[in-house]
């Protein structure tokens, strides 16, 4: 995710600006950024949790694998 971020420029970054502003206006502009950062948070914490149960089922999976052995 963050690489994707590191190859856009500062022109780029103006010019997405720029075209939010025209899009939502100035006045909607921070609820639209206040809704999109609870966006990609509430994304991140669901993407934490998925990564967690896999890494859970892995470890359970390790142990079973152990006590065969």
């Amino acid at each position: 995710m963050f690489g994707l971020i590191g190859s856009v420029g500062p022109w780029e970054l103006i010019l997405v600006l720029a075209i939010a502003l025209i899009i939502f206006g100035p006045g909607k502009l921070p609820d639209v950024a206040k809704s999109l950062g609870k966006g990609i948070n509430e994304f991140k914490k669901a993407s934490n949790d998925v990564k967690q149960q896999v890494q859970d089922a892995v470890n359970v999976d390790d142990e079973v694998k152990k006590k065969e052995e």
